[in-house]
């Protein structure tokens, strides 16, 4: 009852008596989706590349409705060869009249072309049958291998390239034949066999249009290539980012949450017995989330909007004496020290410098029985050498870590081309040794000036 009196409560928040708003049905719901859709395709469409949205309305144009046949762009080439072949026929007194059967075969070649990207392979054949009968009717030429170029190009398109040649050869053998030979008994009438100089321009006309074909196939093939490259592109580098993410925020609550439970438990059992070492855990407990708090929101920053530059600089070994003064908050004694010239190193080095040390000394805060801990920063020639001992023992027990501190401690090395080791020692202690290489960056020389 309490729930169901709070939650009315919180929808009544805001609206007076007179305010009440009708319930609202199943078919309001798809239309406010309906528009909402509309909405976002928009504006997909108002930032699209131009070149990509005028190739998607001539591919609608055709079509006529969006998902149908191309019967737009099938009516304009039938109206095409039917204009040319009617000039063209004016100047082939020689060859028969362009009658109404001659129209009807140039309609019934160009009706299967509706269905050119269905099934390719049976509009090539019937549109190259079509127009050998058309040649064997004595009908002008012209305009008519349109049609053929157009099925060839749709069936090569589609990957049927061994269909579309073969149409095209039965095509010109057909024609061989009854220019050379079957002209005696064909219309028209008293026609003479055709010089065979005329076969090499047929044959290269042939030859070009399954190269035009093949030439567009292959881009496209290679568009198509590259637009998935491109979307797994995006995808690993989504994936990289939030894994960068989840690292961060895994290592920033591990730490912080990890001190905050010790001293909460300090100051339980301390809470009667000595009032001022408990409020000192306490003042440790406010510092230690106020810290998180600050590091959580400056995670999330990196999550605004795309080309924002983060408003804080990321955490590096700068910040070590911080990450000292909070173990020893928890009632861990840090030593570090350092050997060899301090480099300032580059700063995904830097952080993941900082972030493995922070998770190893979390680990020794959780698991383990030793309340001191040595650090080791070694600076060598395009490296870091980074060890974080502790001398145990193993405590067994689980402070609410994910599990995830060494994973995401060898991710952060791996990076950036880096190793770590994490394992018990012989003598019953824990080392994590890491191994960061980085590139050090030349000052640049100074110019001398006139």
């Amino acid at each position: 009852m309490g729930k169901e009196r709070r939650r009315g409560h919180e929808r009544g928040q805001g609206r007076g008596r007179g305010d009440a708003r009708p319930a609202r049905g199943p078919g309001e719901r798809r239309a406010r989706e309906h528009r909402t859709h509309e909405h976002r395709t928009h504006e997909h469409r108002t930032h699209e590349h131009p070149g990509r949205a005028a190739g998607r309305e001539w591919g609608r144009w055709q079509r006529g409705d969006g998902g149908g046949l191309p019967w737009r762009s099938t009516l304009l080439i039938a109206v095409v060869v039917m204009a040319g072949t009617g000039f063209a026929a004016r100047n082939q007194p020689d060859r028969e009249a362009l009658d109404a059967l001659g129209r009807a075969l140039l309609l019934l070649g160009a009706a299967p072309l509706l269905f050119r990207h269905r099934w390719p392979v049976p509009v090539v054949f019937g549109v190259a049958a079509v127009t050998l009968g058309y040649l064997l009717a004595g009908y002008p030429y012209g305009p008519v291998f349109v049609l053929v170029a157009v099925a060839c190009f749709a069936a090569v398109v589609h990957g049927h390239r061994t269909a579309a040649a073969w149409a095209l050869g039965l095509l010109w053998a057909g024609h061989l034949l009854l220019s050379h030979w079957l002209y005696r008994w064909l219309p028209p009438a008293g026609d003479g066999p055709a010089p065979w100089g005329q076969e090499l321009p047929a044959a290269a006309f042939a030859v070009a249009v399954l190269a035009a074909s093949e030439t567009v196939r292959v881009r496209r093939e290679q568009r198509a290539q590259l637009r998935a490259d491109r979307a797994a592109a995006e995808q690993r580098r989504a994936d990289e980012e939030r894994l960068r993410i989840a690292r961060e925020l895994h290592d920033v609550l591990a730490h912080s949450i990890s001190v905050i439970n010790v001293q909460a438990g300090v100051g339980l059992a301390l809470l009667d017995s000595d009032p001022e070492q408990a409020r000192t855990a306490l003042t440790t407990i406010k510092a230690a989330s106020k810290e998180a708090l600050g590091e959580v929101r400056q995670v999330l920053d990196t999550l605004r909007t795309r080309g924002d530059a983060p408003r804080a600089p990321a955490p590096g070994l700068g910040r070590l004496p911080e990450l000292v003064e909070q173990a020893g908050a928890a009632g861990l004694t840090v030593t570090v020290t350092t050997t060899g010239p301090r480099t300032d190193l580059p700063p995904g080095a830097d952080l993941a410098a900082f972030r493995i040390v922070q998770e190893a000394l979390t680990n020794v805060v959780r698991h383990s029985g030793s309340r001191a801990a040595r650090v080791r920063i070694g600076y060598g020639s395009g490296h870091l050498d980074l060890t974080v001992d502790d001398d145990g023992p193993a405590t067994g027990t689980e402070a609410g870590g994910s599990g995830n501190g060494l994973a995401g401690m060898r991710e952060r090395a791996a990076a950036l081309g880096g190793t770590i080791e994490a394992g018990a020692r012989p003598d019953g202690g824990f080392r994590v040794h890491a191994v960061l290489p980085f590139h050090q960056e030349e000052p640049p020389s100074p110019q001398e000036t006139p």
